[in-house]
């Protein structure tokens, strides 16, 4: 199915049209009923049928005449009718203005009542503000025109086991829009929940191919080659991945995904104070590896001065206790506390 355009006449000459000829029937209908009634006293035949049939003609349209008034339709901007007529697909509308179409058509939305969650709300939100807004919602939910804004699908957040097995949980905002009203309405059952099934697929494919932190031996690229790639360190790489996937799943759905952002990302509650800890210790191990290389700088400086500047003659023996006092010194936790040796080191 493709989209095909309706060029539709405008609706304000329409609209003055229709209510010219009401207007005109009340006043023929009026002026019918006199004609009757003198015809009738005169006995002038002719006149009275010709009175009679005008009466009722005008009394058809007053009773009918509302009908083509049906096929008046205003669009805002960003917005499309999808029209129908006994079952055939004749075309959309998408420019805002004023028209008037065939007044027996019916404009199809099967995801007029489908309202997706949008960033930030909950289910119970939800749930309270559709309570509270009452007729506004309601009146919202008839209407069978399609948005074509840039709209936002933020899905309850998932539970995914990342390429070492490890539980995370992961949410994604997503910015979509229509981009083919025809395909839309007729290739899937309801675009907005199709849309929100592929994303949560989409998601769960791409996730499982990536650990959370940076792993060794691991190829999250395909080509065969390790690399570093992490759900943590490179969530621009993984949310376009994200984007592509769900791209390729909705296309026959007439459906553009603008934009995927990572929204949430964490080790799952049963496993989280374990990697917490196992954080830690790589941060205190890293840190311990620079303070080593420093000191031991450190140490090697102090060595060379002494020795250039001949301040002190010391063996080996006495060098090796002076590396071993500067390393304590310098790679201990806490202060250093000197005890002074007032004799001779033998």
């Amino acid at each position: 199915m493709i989209e095909k355009e309706l060029k539709a006449k405008k609706g304000m000459p329409m609209l003055l049209l229709f209510l010219v000829l009401y207007i005109a029937a009340i006043g023929l209908t009026v002026f019918g009923g006199i004609s009757i009634d003198a015809a009738w006293r005169s006995n002038e035949d002719a006149k009275l049928v010709l009175s009679i049939v005008l009466v009722v003609i005008c009394g058809i349209w007053i009773c009918i005449g509302w009908l083509p008034l049906f096929g008046l339709k205003i669009l805002k901007p960003q917005e499309a009718l999808v029209l129908t007529l006994f079952g055939k697909y004749i075309g959309t509308l998408r420019t805002e203005g004023f028209y008037y179409v065939n007044p027996f058509v019916s404009a199809v939305n099967p995801a007029a009542k489908t309202s997706l969650r949008q960033s930030g709300e909950t289910e119970a939100e939800t749930k309270i503000g559709n309570a509270a807004l009452g007729l506004s919602l309601s009146a919202e939910s008839f209407s069978k025109k399609i948005s074509l804004k840039a709209m936002t699908l933020n899905n309850s957040k998932q539970k995914i086991n990342d390429c070492l097995g490890n539980p995370i949980e992961i949410g994604i905002a997503v910015i979509w829009h229509v981009e083919d009203t025809a395909k839309a309405v007729f290739n899937v059952d309801n675009y907005k929940e199709f849309l929100s099934l592929q994303c949560d697929a989409a998601l769960r494919n791409i996730v499982r191919l990536y650990p959370y932190d940076v792993a060794q031996n691991i190829d999250t690229t395909g080509d065969g080659q390790p690399d570093e790639g992490s759900l943590r360190g490179s969530s621009e790489v993984v949310a376009e991945r994200i984007r592509k996937e769900i791209q390729d799943r909705v296309g026959n759905a007439g459906l553009i995904v603008d934009e995927a952002r990572i929204t949430h990302l964490a080790y799952a509650p049963e496993i989280a104070a374990a990697m917490l800890q196992r954080q830690q210790a790589s941060a205190v191990v890293d840190a311990r590896k620079l303070i080593v290389d420093g000191a031991v700088g450190m140490v090697e400086m102090a060595l060379e001065k002494l020795n250039e500047k001949e301040l002190v003659n010391l063996d080996e023996e006495r060098k090796a206790a002076m590396v071993s006092n500067l390393l304590v010194v310098l790679c201990g936790n806490k202060d250093a506390q000197p005890i002074v040796n007032s004799g001779s080191l033998y």
